[in-house]
């Protein structure tokens, strides 16, 4: 069966260059949902990031949030002169290295759609100063690396404001063409972003999808709600899920009913917020029994479809694996696609399985991952 939304996909396939771990990476074919499987410390993860990047076109507020994930950071000064810790952008480069002439390039492999980040010498900035150069299509922005203590220090009044006036300006993106891309994973979504999910499916068919798949691990799920004020009360975070169940009086904590309850309702939360974009999945298999996974993977595959959503995800769980490949072959076979990620030294090669080689593995017990 030929999906409908085929040629919706923002990534028919994908080309990551220069990127972290990955010197160079093609994958021929994505799918509505691509599930990635390998070892540990293959780049799994590393490509959802380059995903992410791709979606935001290199858009500055991405790239620090994903160098803030991993703690790389830069000493600097603020905007008072004071120590400051800044994204180390060397971090996003192959080799963590800022020289000229290296560059990392994200997209499909026609090129049409590339983001591409290099660095440039900046001579207008500061003696030496370098900047990062993102471009996609005809858009472009210069990034100014951070300046280091003694560079600041040495600089001039009007110099020091002009760097920061560029710096402010490249946080707006009112003229930047990014495509939705929602994330999830490893660990659990916390109470803000679940709340926000809800509150954009509150009222609508959405919301009776999101309810029948928490059905998946409870089937007395009744309803859910958000409660709280914002104020800060539980926890961290104002506002916490709770639900109703069936014959219980009174509504309990929605992440009380354990790590998979959380997951697959923000899952299926994301797929809505997502419409038209991205979701993309780190270690999709945590918290979510064996023996659930193909009803998971049959809501994410059918909600992917219904919401034109594309979807990566990662495992390393056979169970996962096991799971998506029955799911695939019921719902929308042609939206499935499983890619092992095998690396030999720096070299990273993807291997594509067709529906019929996966179903086939998923039903011998042939290892994938």
């Amino acid at each position: 069966m030929l999906d409908e939304h085929a040629n919706d996909l923002h990534l028919p396939d994908l080309s990551i260059t220069g990127f972290r771990g990955i010197k160079r990476l093609a994958i021929a074919r994505l799918g509505r949902v691509t599930l990635l499987a390998g070892r540990n410390g293959v780049g799994k993860t590393t490509v959802l990031d380059a995903v992410r990047i791709h979606a935001a076109r290199g858009h500055p507020l991405v790239l620090h949030e994903l160098l803030e994930r991993r703690e790389e950071f830069v000493a600097a000064l603020d905007e008072d002169r004071d120590p400051a810790a800044v994204p180390d952008y060397a971090a996003l480069f192959h080799g963590r290295t800022t020289t000229e002439g290296p560059s990392i390039e994200i997209g499909p492999a026609s090129g049409a759609d590339t983001v591409r980040i290099e660095v440039v010498g900046q001579r207008d900035l500061f003696a030496d100063q370098q900047a990062v150069r993102i471009t996609y299509r005809e858009k472009e922005r210069l990034l100014p690396s951070f300046l280091s203590v003694d560079d600041w220090r040495a600089a001039s009044r009007s110099r020091r404001h002009h760097f920061r006036s560029l710096q402010r300006r490249l946080f707006d993106d009112s003229e930047w063409p990014v495509v939705e891309c929602e994330s999830l994973g490893p660990g659990l979504p916390n109470n803000s972003k679940l709340a926000r999910f809800w509150d954009k499916v509150v009222l609508t068919e959405e919301e009776n999808l999101s309810i029948k798949a928490l059905r998946l691990i409870d089937d007395r799920i009744d309803r859910v709600a958000p409660v709280g004020d914002g104020d800060g009360r539980f926890r961290v975070d104002g506002r916490r899920m709770v639900v109703k169940l069936k014959g219980h009086p009174h509504p309990v904590p929605l992440k009380s009913l354990g790590d998979g309850a959380a997951r697959v309702f923000a899952a299926a939360l994301a797929l809505a917020n997502g419409r038209g974009g991205f979701l993309v999945v780190d270690e999709a298999e945590n918290g979510i029994h064996h023996s659930l996974q193909p009803d998971f993977w049959r809501m994410v595959l059918g909600a992917a479809h219904q919401n034109n959503v594309q979807v990566l995800a990662t495992t390393h769980s056979w169970d996962c694996v096991k799971g998506f490949a029955h799911a695939a072959a019921q719902v929308h076979p042609a939206d499935g696609v499983l890619v092992r990620l095998e690396r030999s030294g720096e070299e990273l090669r993807a291997v594509e399985y067709s529906e019929e080689e996966l179903l086939t593995a998923a039903e011998q017990g042939i290892e994938v991952r």
